[in-house]
């Protein structure tokens, strides 16, 4: 399998839209458009929006701008020049939005959402936590309010701009010379949930870099230092709250575990046959399959394996 392959199958990363940033501080533009009934409006709030749902699939319930009276953020615009925004409440239970609607977090449904739905609500959640968190200025705590479309906030006492925040995280899928798999679980995890080890990239720290340090913090394996060790494989966004998740394949040069007892309380090396054995008799859950750790790890088994093995 390709590297490129591993990126095609990411169910976050997936989007139809074209940003348009170019438009984003055009007010005249900007209003043009939320006037315009054939632009659309999706609803947002705690990292749900209301959608229709079956067993296969989910659709998220959307409403023609101009009837839309709420704090919007432009999302984009779709091959026939539509307009998308995300309008941000703060209630489930917002009389604006119909009562009988279902509200749903990507976790849930991300798997079931079209590439279209999935990258709106992806970028409305995103940007709808960072909101929620951001109401007043880092640098001398004055009220902000939204501007550039929804991408900034602009502090209404020193005139300060402020930009979501993204935090850049390292996943990584490490194999030692037996091309078994190196697998941990967390202290919040319960008994057999496993998955492969991520950890956020520090201040003036490459990527690499973080992704050898947490391996070694976190189970005590170390990683080869040689760049053809290391493959970068491809990137998801995971905005819960504002992480931009980097996956890896890397291999181990010493293969000794020594877990570091607080993040990690568990890891092992496992084999494919291994793995297929545990996860048939629940001795051992795997993440969903919305997650990138999921996709490194069937890149690594070589092929899809069954939902039925997830954690809920």
């Amino acid at each position: 399998m390709s590297n490129r392959d591993l990126l095609s199958t990411l169910v976050l990363a997936r989007g139809t839209l074209d940003r348009a940033a170019q438009f984003r501080a055009d007010q005249a533009w900007q209003g043009a458009r939320r006037a315009d009934p054939t632009s659309m409006v999706m609803w947002v709030c705690e990292a749900a929006s209301p959608m229709h749902l079956s067993d296969t699939s989910a659709e998220l319930i959307l409403s023609s701008a101009n009837e839309v009276d709420a704090e919007l953020t432009f999302l984009g615009l779709d091959a026939d020049d539509i307009a998308y925004f995300a309008a941000h409440v703060d209630d489930h239970q917002d009389a604006r939005v119909d009562p009988n609607a279902l509200w749903k977090n990507l976790r849930a449904t991300g798997a079931l959402l079209s590439d279209r739905d999935a990258g709106i609500m992806v970028t409305a959640v995103a940007i709808d936590n960072w909101m929620r968190t951001h109401r007043h200025c880092p640098r001398c705590g004055g009220a902000t309010r939204i501007s550039n479309a929804g991408w900034s906030r602009v502090c209404l006492t020193d005139g300060s701009d402020h930009f979501p925040r993204t935090d850049p995280a390292v996943i990584v899928l490490v194999t030692d010379g037996e091309d078994r798999a190196l697998l941990g679980r967390q202290a919040v995890w319960q008994e057999g949930f496993f998955s492969t080890l991520a950890g956020f990239v520090e201040s003036g720290e490459s990527s690499e870099a973080a992704l050898r340090r947490e391996v070694f913090e976190e189970s005590g394996v170390t990683i080869s230092t040689d760049p053809a060790d290391i493959v970068y494989l491809g990137s998801q966004p995971w905005p819960f709250p504002c992480s931009l998740m980097l996956g890896y394949h890397a291999k181990a040069i010493d293969p000794t575990i020594n877990v570091d007892g607080s993040e990690i309380v568990e890891a092992m090396w496992i084999s494919r046959a291994e793995l297929l054995a545990a996860c048939e008799k629940g001795e051992v859950r795997l993440p969903p399959s919305i997650s990138i750790a999921r996709k490194l790890i069937e890149r690594w088994y070589g092929g899809v394996l069954p939902e039925a093995f997830s954690r809920a």
